[in-house]
């Protein structure tokens, strides 16, 4: 999975009707870089951060009329995969690339991006960040690809100003050629106060490893998805409960021939998964996946709730509430969020980014809070 590893590297950095639905489009907006975008961190519907490679980090307090493009020094080479911000000045980023290449690296900003610190530099030969995340401004975790059989992960309890790696024994081994994806910064997900997972590939099975105490101790489940190389496996993750989640994936290499299973679900926690079935969307490969952070739709029309969306080289797709999936555009994006009022985000390639408000066009009869 290592030498693969560089490989994938070097291939990311080059690189709707149903019922009364309405026609929905996608608002393209205009940025100040032609970078590739795959960090993204949606703080409310103004405000906005997105990241990715030439060490770029953009935001706008504005819902995207105007963007500020934010200097990390010495951070030219980097590729910024993951992005969480908690509002207009304070926010965390993360590169992914080979750590013996200074490329795993976490910094933070307190002042809109004036300054940023550095706070994590991990120089072990063999690492790799793949994404961050948060349950709230303290409290966080990152996961980095296996190094001596075990997954790499660090936890912080002072939203990202010092960081503590989980030791190794308290994880599961990790299977050969296994590893994360650093597509989109969802192969780890969050959700409540404690609950956390990530999922892998490129190994004979694709897996998706649970916590339940922030990352203290963990279990894992192998998935139905079992990938014949390197560029397999399951690249995000999303749950709307505690018990109810989604996987999507795929072979990013062969986007339009992906291995069944490129869509999993779970109503147990992830402790087992399930190929979704009938699959509408056979063969295509997702980078993201993400859930709307609220349905409410008529008793009557209960299949016109949008619950969530998926994104990746061949398009948006969302899926219904009576479990079927339908292209909304051809849009090719690597990241998508969504805020807490529904206003939906996306990012990708040449400095691509799009965005949705789906409380002025929603299925006829669906009521927005």
């Amino acid at each position: 999975m290592r030498s693969m590893k560089l490989v994938l590297f070097l291939f990311f950095m080059t690189a709707i009707s149903v019922g009364q639905l309405r026609p929905v489009q996608w608002q393209p907006i205009s940025v100040p870089t032609t970078a590739s975008l795959r960090g993204l961190s949606v703080v409310d519907d103004n405000t906005v951060w997105a990241s990715g490679t030439d060490g770029t980090v953009i935001r706008t307090t504005d819902s995207g009329k105007t963007w500020s493009v934010l200097a990390v020094p010495q951070a030219e080479k980097l590729d910024f995969r993951g992005i969480r911000a908690f509002d207009a000045s304070t926010a965390v980023i993360m590169s992914s690339g080979p750590a013996e290449q200074g490329q795993a690296r976490v910094s933070r900003t307190t002042d809109a991006g004036k300054h940023w610190m550095l706070v994590l530099e991990e120089k072990t030969t063999g690492a790799f960040f793949d994404a961050i995340a948060f349950w709230d401004a303290k409290h966080g975790i990152l996961v980095g690809d296996p190094v001596d059989g075990h997954f790499m992960l660090f936890t912080t309890e002072d939203g990202g100003v010092t960081w503590q790696r989980v030791p190794p024994g308290k994880l599961p081994p990790a299977l050969e050629k296994e590893g994360a994806f650093a597509a989109s910064n969802s192969c780890l997900t969050v959700q409540g106060d404690n609950n956390v997972w990530f999922a892998t590939g490129g190994a004979s099975v694709a897996r998706v490893f649970r916590s339940t105490d922030r990352g203290q101790s963990w279990q894992v489940a192998e998935t139905a998805l079992h990938p014949a190389n390197a560029s397999t496996g399951i690249f995000s993750l999303a749950f709307r409960t505690p018990q109810h989640g989604i996987a999507v994936g795929g072979d990013y290499a062969h986007p339009t021939a992906s291995p069944a299973p490129n869509i999993l679900t779970t109503e147990d926690g992830g402790k087992t998964w399930q190929p979704a079935a009938p699959s509408d969307l056979p063969g295509l490969f997702f980078s993201a996946v993400a859930d709307l952070p609220f349905v409410d739709a008529p008793a009557s029309e209960p299949t016109l709730r949008e619950i969530r969306w998926a994104v990746g080289s061949n398009g948006v797709n969302f899926m219904t509430a009576d479990g079927k999936w339908h292209k909304k555009s051809d849009d090719n994006f690597n990241a998508v969020a969504f805020s807490s009022s529904g206003v939906a985000w996306a990012v990708g390639p040449k400095g691509a980014v799009a965005r949705w408000d789906g409380n002025q066009e929603k299925p006829t009869g669906v009521s927005k809070h």
